[in-house]
């Protein structure tokens, strides 16, 4: 293999590690909502160079997660109510659009999967595990539209879910698990039913439920330093 090829992938695994880890930090609360992140700062706290930090901060600013901004550098995102709702919006079509195609026979109807998270989603709710539960219901989704196979819409679908699962992070919430649960599994039967009108407005009523439960007004910002944000173990 050529030189500049092996440097290659090996820049883009340590990029790759290095947005893994700044991703944690975030997700975990321990960088708040619009902290900056430098590049030099960050190579020295995660001892790499300042071009795989740079590659990191792009490869999380696809996900969201991070926002890049013209000669002001690289800031943890900080979304508004607008964006939310944006996000949310987004989800609802790409979803009605996937349930119509397989209330219509479309694709063809394989729902195990569904049906194990749904059981799984269900136990941990009622274990009260609300961390487990609330990446189940994400995990929900994403097995639904895995079913279009369908890579594009896959991958766009999965974006999508990466920052609804920051608005997670980062967001205080405040909804009905129960009752999320029990949205999935009405809407497996609707399909099965192949009642598309009434899936099509259940995911609709399932999405802006989660979205009224966001108490976005009451969003943390406590920060750390960034050597003690890299420093801390999650609990």
């Amino acid at each position: 293999m050529h030189r500049s090829v092996r440097l290659d992938l090996v820049m883009s695994s340590l990029s790759q590690d290095i947005a893994a880890r700044i991703s944690e930090a975030i997700l975990t609360h321990r960088l708040a909502p619009a902290t900056k992140l430098g590049e030099r700062e960050l190579g020295e706290v995660l001892g790499t160079s300042r071009i795989v930090v740079r590659q990191a901060l792009i490869r999380l600013a696809e996900d969201g997660l991070v926002k890049i901004e013209r000669n002001r550098g690289a800031f943890v995102a900080n979304p508004t109510l607008q964006e939310a709702i944006e996000v949310y919006e987004a989800l609802i079509l790409l979803e009605q659009g996937m349930v119509a195609q397989l209330c219509d026979g479309v694709v063809p109807v394989a729902l195990t999967r569904l049906n194990d998270n749904i059981a799984r989603q269900r136990h941990a709710t009622e274990s009260d595990n609300h961390v487990r539960a609330d990446q189940l219901g994400l995990e929900f989704h994403a097995e639904l539209m895995s079913l279009s196979n369908n890579r594009v819409i896959s991958e766009i679908h999965d974006q999508l879910n990466r920052r609804s699962k920051l608005l997670h992070a980062l967001y205080p919430r405040d909804y009905d698990r129960c009752r999320l649960c029990d949205d999935h599994e009405r809407l497996v039967q609707l399909i099965e039913r192949r009642q598309a009108r009434r899936a099509r407005d259940l995911i609709d009523d399932h999405y802006r439920a989660i979205l009224r439960g966001f108490r976005i007004e009451d969003l943390p910002h406590q920060a750390f330093p960034l050597e003690q944000a890299f420093a801390l173990k999650v609990a």
